[in-house]
């Protein structure tokens, strides 16, 4: 690896680390609609910020759409998966309840006649990943393997949104691959990460966390890095395990496998403040 690859990389590391603070700042000092639109609980009862999701969505996003040196289509499919799904996220954020969940919650509602924002949030991604995927593949097999990675790229990040930290660790182990392989789509990984990494520090100490608008971004724009260069068998084999994560998350809970796997716990306590004595 030269001197020039590795510099450009920790440049892109840089660039979106800083948009994404820069943005968490603007965002925090002065809220849209106002704190209360944005405040949430967390797991523990806490009122912690969803603004963090959109500060990730605009740094990473305008990291990688001001780009001039990553190929065009890198930069079309990268910065319409982050917009995208963003925004999809952030509407299911804003104007989601506590009824119908998952994928045959949502869906079951919307056979019944009842459209839940999950549902449009699940029919959404679904078409803004195929339109991601067709953007950065050529042949149409493989347009439609990308497009099931990038969304469900999406989706699995946003399912492991339960616990500070979790999401982005996530996203970050994911990405590291793409980072390291080199080539146009590591350029395409670097702001995803950097701009993850960055806003880390407040999802650990539960003042903010990712939120769907968040989770979904970060999971696809890493989904559009992996896909760029998959082969056919690699997309396969992807699109095929995201597919079985996401069956599988209608029936296990992920949280308790986390907490019953030492090495996953480990990773997955990293990092965060104390658990309270039961």
């Amino acid at each position: 690896m030269t001197a020039p690859t590795v510099r450009r990389r920790l440049t892109r590391l840089a660039v979106g680390a800083a948009a994404a603070r820069a943005a968490y700042l603007g965002l925090t000092q002065r809220p849209p609609g106002g704190d209360a639109e944005w405040t949430r609980k967390n797991h523990r009862g806490e009122s912690v910020t969803l603004l963090e999701g959109p500060a990730y969505v605009a740094g990473a996003a305008s990291a990688v759409a001001l780009y001039s040196r990553l190929p065009g289509r890198l930069r079309a499919a990268g910065t319409v998966a982050t917009v995208g799904a963003g925004m999809l996220g952030a509407y299911d954020d804003l104007a989601g309840t506590d009824g119908a969940r998952g994928f045959r919650g949502h869906l079951g509602a919307l056979a019944g006649g009842e459209v839940t924002s999950g549902a449009v949030k699940i029919l959404g991604i679904g078409a803004v990943g195929l339109l991601a995927g067709a953007i950065v593949r050529d042949k149409v097999v493989d347009k439609v393997l990308a497009g099931v990675v990038i969304a469900g790229t999406a989706n699995l990040v946003n399912l492991l949104d339960l616990r500070p930290g979790r999401a982005i660790k996530a996203g970050l182990i994911v990405g590291a691959p793409a980072l390291a392989r080199g080539g146009p789509e590591s350029l395409l990984a670097a702001p995803a990460i950097g701009a993850a990494a960055a806003l880390l520090p407040e999802d650990l100490g539960e003042r903010a966390m990712l939120g769907d608008a968040g989770a979904n971004a970060l999971g696809a724009l890493i989904g559009v890095a992996v896909a760029s260069r998959s082969s056919r068998a690699g997309l396969l084999a992807r699109a095929a395990a995201l597919v079985a994560l996401t069956a599988a998350s209608e029936r296990v809970s992920f949280t308790k496998v986390i907490q019953n796997n030492p090495a996953l716990n480990w990773v997955d306590q990293m990092g965060r403040r104390p658990q309270r004595p039961r």
